[in-house]
């Protein structure tokens, strides 16, 4: 089954981050990817050298191939990206995405809308079981929603924007 929808805007930009710890007290983002609507992409890679957790160490780590930045320049960067709309971000399971956003911002103006709109919730009240994102997964929402997800990596910030 396929779903169409009408976002309220348009003025939105897909989300993600990885990070070193679901703990966001100890935790420090560690990627980020961002997706316009027209296919505009930023992937940034963030200096860290601290504690990651055991599942970061395997999952994520061997992802990151760098360049690293600076978290002034990352803020930077996403500043340029995002520009002065005010965006609305998307994101799979926002809770740490965001949480880690703002903390890279720290008390910082934000260049995007204080509301980020959580795609696992939009997947839950359409009936569609929003862990269900592995492709060999029978319930792979992927599929009912119509995008070809093989030629993205899981648990890349990028490609899980890019979603």
């Amino acid at each position: 089954m396929k779903y169409k929808f009408k976002p309220y805007s348009k003025n939105i930009i897909f989300y993600d981050s990885e990070f070193s710890s679901l703990n966001p007290y100890k935790g420090e983002i560690l990627s980020v990817g961002m997706v316009k609507v027209n296919g505009e992409e930023l992937y940034i890679e963030l200096e860290y050298n601290g504690e990651v957790d055991p599942w970061v160490k395997i999952n994520i780590v061997p992802t990151l191939k760098g360049p690293k930045v600076t978290k002034s320049s990352a803020i930077r960067k996403i500043r340029q990206f995002v520009g002065k709309k005010e965006p609305y971000l998307v994101s799979y399971v926002n809770q740490y995405d965001i949480i880690y956003l703002y903390k890279l911002f720290e008390k910082l103006e934000k260049p995007f809308f204080w509301l980020p709109i959580d795609f696992a919730s939009i997947l839950f009240g359409m009936g569609v079981n929003p862990e269900s994102y592995y492709p060999d997964d029978k319930e792979n929402f992927f599929n009912k929603i119509g995008v070809d997800a093989s030629k993205f990596k899981i648990h890349n910030a990028l490609d899980d924007a890019n979603f």
